[in-house]
């Protein structure tokens, strides 16, 4: 696309360019987003598009992934390959690397909601565990290396601090002994890596030993004393050592970043790529933007566009169509009325598009592609050329008619303005009619009647006005498509306090067809006013109406529901209280009938004992029948499907509504949540609820389905604990652990801040007894360091 960086600049799509960076969460999408240029086939536009609008829907389902601050390793891979031993920051850079290509690839397979066209961009990281783990474990920090990155430097260091403390030891007595009164200060430092005391010039001569330093004063040397030559040389042996063992560990790591190179370039290279579509996602989303539709036909139409520029708050909503009936737009209207901000909207519009960008406009949105954007904004004066506002508006306008064509957006700002209005007015015709020719699509602003007239009387040519209110002396911003816009120059001066009589002198100086056409179109705005009032009050009135009938239709639908419910249950009751009685009087009958043909028998107080322990014991037994208060399951009820971690089910014997916090066990148990109370229940005693499930407070539902899809959208790999004592943040972590399970995550991370460590021991307690976590550990380097636990959920 043939788009020269003063159009960019003109059309203020730079300002997007850094509004998309700030959006970017590496460094490296950011600097992409600052060089993005416009596409200028369909399929690559419409291929951004897809990708904005796909990462913009994983976004809101699972929020945007972590990209843990990934930096290029490019140059450091180049390094390795070459054989140098690359730095600790440079290690930590690859593993920072490989840990992000990991959690990415985690955050697309797990809880997999959709197809999307990113998913081929994810597929192709290429982690590595292994390496991402021995980098975590071996570096530390930029100036650490950690005792575990080998035996052999575990060793190395352990024989260092053994050799510390014998010199140390050894030294001691001099501070603490005879000799303390020849030492300027009883203590032991360093000098050149060796461990001397500092000796009082003038008893140089009492502690034998080598000289390694003076003070600047002079009154104090540092004398290494010669008990402890031997254990110093020891000890900077040992340093050499551990010297030695450190470049080869990090030259093993080197070597194996080497082995990997073109798949961490590659991998270093897609998260980028990736970072950059969520951040055009995230630019969607704080701009409320839709995905505009990219048509072939050579139609631009913009539904309720809004300047993504313009604060929301105060931003008006312009609609209008460029293409099929008319191809040239003429706006008319008062200075500061909003037309040069809508001519910017529909050529940044055209720029954002190609850019695969989401617009801040309502769906219906459209446009068409454009080979060149040729625009004319602005006061061209320019003093150190010797050109007027007129010459330099005229030198650009000469370039814009050399280069139009008919894939062309050309887009003028008071055309013809600056020069005689009869001349200017009949050469801003031509040349539009010029661009007409060209087949390019044309809008032009303009305080001419001459340019008014010209668009009512020529077909494909259409006015347009941006409206303003006299009697506030105020324009509105709106954009009035089809009709001319009025001056409103002598309403506004009279507004003003221009006496009437210079208004009347003024009037009587304007032609007769002048007069006419404004009195023509005062009227025609007067008439629009009141039509868009009248039609704006029964859109309210019908609204309203509206609302009260959705509201009195539920209203009605929820008293059926609960009398047909309630109508039920009486039903059922008295089913249950006639059955009952009914059942214990035949058992009674019956057994008083056979205690009569057994009255003259001689057990006759054995048989009626026996008659009652029966009664009772039959009774007991049957309770279950007789009973018509406690409510169970039908026993014909069959569960529809398994029972999964986050269904809502009835406990039936309670009546009450739950939601499963794990799967069934192998006793057929169950544990749920109901309210505050968690507890484990029969599965027998479950009904599993797939219409609808109360969530949170008030009279909010929301389907189960959309239940898991709200916690998937909102969910965050890490939660912020600091400042809460162990038992409070172990309660936001218990349901976050659900809710992380709920969504697919299994690496989690618990922000609780470093500090006296209190809050850490007691998480980690907790952590140790919790069934759900697999493992955890304290965090490495990017990812908290000792402020955060990253915990691995089953």
């Amino acid at each position: 696309m043939n788009i020269t960086e003063k159009t960019i600049t003109t059309l203020e799509f730079d300002k997007i360019r850094r509004m998309l960076a700030d959006a970017c969460p590496t460094a490296g999408s950011a600097a992409q987003a600052l060089t993005l240029a416009p596409a200028e086939y369909v399929d690559q536009v419409r291929r951004r598009q897809k990708r904005t609008t796909d990462a913009r829907r994983l976004s809101d389902a699972k929020g945007m992934p972590s990209f843990g601050g990934v930096t290029d390793v490019g140059d450091s891979c180049e390094r390795a390959q070459k054989g140098a031993i690359l730095t600790q920051r440079e290690l930590m850079d690859v593993a920072v690397v490989l840990r992000t290509s990991r959690s990415l690839l985690e955050y697309i397979r797990s809880n997999r909601l959709f197809e999307t066209v990113l998913d081929e961009v994810f597929e192709r990281l290429m982690p590595n565990r292994h390496l991402e783990d021995r980098i975590g474990r071996s570096i530390l920090s930029e100036e650490l290396i950690a005792d575990e990155a080998s035996p052999a430097l575990a060793e190395v260091r352990r024989k260092i601090r053994a050799a510390n403390g014998r010199v140390r030891e050894t030294l001691s007595r001099y501070i603490g002994g005879g000799y303390s009164k020849f030492l300027q200060e009883n203590i032991v430092t360093q000098r050149n890596g060796r461990y001397v005391i500092p000796v009082k010039a003038e008893c140089r001569n009492e502690i034998k030993g080598l000289i390694h330093d003076t003070s600047s004063s002079g009154a104090t040397i540092f004398v290494e004393p010669m008990a402890v030559v031997d254990a110093n040389n020891e000890l900077r042996m040992l340093e050499a050592k551990e010297a030695h063992e450190i470049e080869r560990i990090l030259a093993e790591l080197s070597a194996q970043v080497a082995d990997m190179a073109d798949r961490l370039s590659l991998n270093y290279r897609n998260i980028t790529e990736l970072a950059f579509v969520f951040g055009c996602a995230e630019l969607s989303r704080r701009m409320d933007a839709i995905e505009p539709q990219v048509t072939e036909e050579r139609v631009c139409r913009l539904v309720r566009a809004r300047h993504p520029l313009i604060d929301k708050r105060t931003v008006v909503p312009i609609s209008l169509t460029l293409g099929g009936e008319y191809d040239t737009l003429i706006i008319t209207g008062p200075n500061t009325g909003g037309k040069t901000v809508t001519l910017k909207t529909l050529g940044l519009f055209a720029l954002m598009t190609q850019a695969g960008l989401h617009l801040p406009a309502e769906e219906g949105t459209s446009l068409c592609l454009f080979e060149k954007i040729l625009v004319n904004l602005g006061d061209e004066q320019s003093i150190e050329q010797s050109l007027s506002t007129f010459s330099a508006h005229m030198v650009n306008i000469v370039s814009i008619v050399a280069e139009r064509n008919d894939r062309s957006l050309v887009l003028f700002d008071e055309l013809g303005a600056g020069t005689d209005p009869v001349e200017g007015a009949a050469l801003a015709v031509a040349i539009i009619e010029d661009i007409r020719g060209a087949g390019a699509l044309c809008a032009s602003t303009t305080h001419y009647t001459e340019l008014k007239t010209y668009a009512l009387d020529t077909p494909g040519v259409c006015n347009a006005s941006c409206e303003f209110d006299v009697e506030t002396l105020r324009p509105t911003y709106r954009l009035i498509v089809g009709t001319p816009g009025k001056s409103n120059a002598f309403a506004i001066s009279e507004k003003l306090g221009l006496p009437r009589r210079i208004i009347e002198r003024a009037n009587s100086a304007i032609g007769a067809e002048n007069k006419r056409l404004e009195h023509v179109l005062g009227e025609l705005e007067a008439t629009r006013q009141q039509a868009e009032k009248q039609l704006s009050e029964a859109t309210a009135m019908r609204s309203e109406y509206e609302a009260y009938r959705k509201d009195a239709e539920r209203e009605i639908a929820e008293r059926l529901a609960s009398a047909e419910r309630e109508l039920e249950n009486a039903r059922r009751k008295a089913q249950n209280m006639v059955e009952s009685a009914k059942a214990s009087g035949d058992y009674i009958m019956e057994e008083m009938d056979k205690l009569r043909k057994q009255r003259e028998s001689e057990r006759l107080g054995e048989e009626l004992a026996r008659a009652r322990r029966e009664i009772r014991e039959h009774l007991r037994t049957h309770s279950d029948s007789f009973d018509p208060v406690v409510v169970r399951r039908d026993e014909k009820y069959v569960l529809p499907r398994k029972l999964c971690r986050g269904d809502e089910v009835l406990i039936v014997s309670l009546g009450k509504k739950a939601v499963l916090l794990e799967e069934p066990d192998r006793s057929g148990k169950v544990t749920v949540q109901a309210g505050i109370i968690k507890t484990k229940v029969e599965v027998s005693d479950l009904q599993l609820i797939e219409e609808e499930m109360q969530i949170g407070a008030g009279e909010q539902k929301k389907k189960a389905s959309e239940y898991r899809m709200s916690v998937c959208r909102e969910f965050k790999d890490e939660i912020h604990l600091r400042g809460m004592t162990g038992d409070e943040a172990w309660s936001r972590v218990d349901k976050y652990f659900d809710e992380a399970q709920l969504a697919g995550f299994h690496t989690v991370r618990l922000v609780h801040g470093k500090g006296t460590g209190a809050l850490k021991n007691a998480l980690w307690r907790y952590l140790k007894t919790d069934r759900r976590v697999a493992s955890f550990r304290i965090g490495q380097f990017g990812e908290g360091d000792g402020g955060v636990t990253v915990v691995e959920l089953k």
